[in-house]
C-alpha cells in the first residue's frame, strides 16, 4: 500500500483529473443521458464524491456533516445495503441538483477527506478504503470520457470534445503470431499492490499450446470482413449475436458512417476518416467473435491472455476474451456494501483484458478483469486473435 502522505496526494490528483475531463464541456452537456448504460457527467462527479462520503467520512469522521440529505439517494449507484437510489435509467432526469452545486459538493468532501487523513496518519483500514475510493474514481474517469463521447457522438452536430486525446494511434508492432507452450500457468494477482477482489485468489491453470496475435485487429482488417458481407452471413455469428445484428440493423462498428463511399467515424475530435492502420474500437463481443470465426481463428481466453501478455504491447483497447466472468477458486465477497462491488455481477458477462486509451494512469495491470455484457460497445473495445 502507498504511504499515507503519498496516498493523499494520489487522492487529490485523482480528484483534480476528474474535473479536468469535464473542462471542455458546456453546462448543457452535463445532464444528457442518451441510453441507460451512459450516465450524465454530472452524475459521475456526484457519485464518485458520494463514495468517499458514504464509506469513509460517515463512519470515520465523527464531526462530519453530510453536504445534502438527498445526495445519497441521488448518487448511490447499485449498493443495496446503503439504501434507496435513483433508477439508473432516470439519471438524465436530474436537472437538479445544479452543476454548480455538485462542484461545491466535490470541494466540500475533498476538503473533509484531506482533513481526516492529515489528522489520522497510518490508520490501515482508512488507507485501504481511500485507495479503493481512488481507484473507483479512476474507473469512473474512463466511464466519464466514454460517456461524454457517446453523448456528443449522438448529438446530430457531432461536435468535437477536445483535441488532446489521440484515440486512434497505429501500433508499432509487426503482425505475427506468438506461440505459447502447453503447461501450467499462475493466474491472478499476488503482489502487495492494489487490485480488486475479483483478481484473487492466485491459482494455477493448465493451458494447451496456443498462438496469439502480436497486435490488435485493425480497422482495415475489419473492413475486409465488412466487404465480405460479414454482417450478412449468419454462419459467422452466435444465434444471439445474429439476432442482435438483425434486430438492431448493425452493419459497422459503433460511430462509423459511410459518407460518399468512404467510411468515417466519430472521434473526440469530431468526424474523421477511418484510418485503416489504427486498432479497431467500439466493437461488441458478438462482432469480435464473428470476425474471429471469419478469419478461421478464435478469441483468447482470459487465462491465455494473461499468460501471454508479457510478449505483446497492450493498453490501447479493452480486448474481448472468450471467458465468462466468473469467480476464481477461493474467491469470497467482502463483508458489507463494498462486497457488492464485483461479485454480484458474475453472471451473463464476458471478461475483457488490457486497458484502453481512456484508462487513467496507474490503473492498469496484467491481472485486471474488466467485464461487460456481450452487446455493449461504447467502451474502447477491440480484439486480438488466437488459434
Amino acid at each position: 500500500m502507498i504511504f499515507t502522505e503519498t496516498l493523499l496526494d494520489f487522492f487529490l490528483a485523482t480528484r483534480k483529473h476528474t474535473e479536468s475531463l469535464c473542462a471542455p464541456l458546456q453546462t448543457e452537456d452535463y445532464v444528457v443521458q442518451p441510453i441507460e448504460d451512459v450516465s450524465p457527467p454530472k452524475w459521475h462527479l456526484g457519485h464518485t464524491t458520494w463514495f468517499f462520503e458514504e464509506f469513509i467520512l460517515k463512519p470515520y469522521a465523527p464531526s462530519y456533516r453530510v453536504f445534502h440529505q438527498d445526495f445519497s439517494f441521488v448518487f448511490n449507484s447499485y449498493y443495496e445495503a446503503v439504501g434507496r437510489r435513483v433508477v439508473r435509467a432516470e439519471r438524465g432526469n436530474l436537472s437538479r441538483p445544479s452543476v454548480q452545486l455538485v462542484y461545491e459538493y466535490r470541494e466540500y468532501v475533498t476538503k473533509a477527506i484531506k482533513a481526516l487523513f492529515e489528522n489520522r496518519q497510518g490508520a490501515p483500514e482508512l488507507q485501504s478504503l481511500l485507495e479503493i475510493g481512488i481507484h473507483h474514481e479512476k474507473q469512473h474517469q474512463e466511464l466519464l470520457l466514454t460517456d461524454i463521447k457517446y453523448i456528443l457522438g449522438n448529438n446530430p452536430l457531432l461536435p468535437s470534445y477536445s483535441d488532446r486525446t489521440d484515440e486512434h494511434q497505429a501500433e508499432d508492432q509487426a503482425p505475427g503470431w506468438i506461440r505459447m507452450d502447453e503447461g501450467i500457468y499462475a493466474i491472478g494477482h499476488d503482489a502487495d499492490s492494489f487490485c480488486y477482489d475479483n483478481e484473487r485468489q492466485r491459482h494455477k491453470v493448465y493451458l494447451n499450446s496456443f498462438e496469439v496475435s502480436s497486435r490488435l485487429v485493425t480497422n482495415g482488417e475489419y473492413l475486409e470482413f465488412m466487404q465480405n458481407d460479414g454482417y450478412k452471413r449468419f454462419e459467422h455469428w452466435h444465434a444471439e449475436g445474429w439476432d442482435w445484428v438483425q434486430r438492431q440493423q448493425v452493419n459497422a462498428p459503433l460511430y462509423w458512417y459511410l459518407i460518399e463511399g468512404e467510411w468515417h467515424h466519430y472521434t473526440l475530435h469530431g468526424l474523421e476518416l477511418v484510418s485503416p492502420d489504427a486498432p479497431l474500437a467500439h466493437l461488441s463481443y458478438y462482432e469480435a467473435f464473428a470476425y474471429a470465426q471469419w478469419k478461421g481463428c478464435r478469441l483468447p481466453t482470459e487465462f491465455e491472455w494473461e499468460a501471454a501478455q508479457e510478449h505483446f504491447p497492450w493498453g490501447k483497447r479493452w480486448e474481448w476474451t472468450e471467458s465468462a466472468y466468473l469467480p476464481y477458486p477461493g474467491y469470497t465477497r467482502a463483508e458489507g456494501a463494498l462486497g457488492e462491488y464485483n461479485g454480484k455481477f458474475m453472471v451473463n458477462q464476458k471478461v475483457l483484458r488490457g486497458g484502453s486509451v481512456a484508462t487513467p494512469t496507474h490503473h492498469t495491470r496484467p491481472t485486471y478483469r474488466n467485464f461487460f455484457h456481450p452487446h455493449l460497445r461504447w467502451q474502447y473495445t477491440g480484439l486480438r486473435l488466437a488459434r
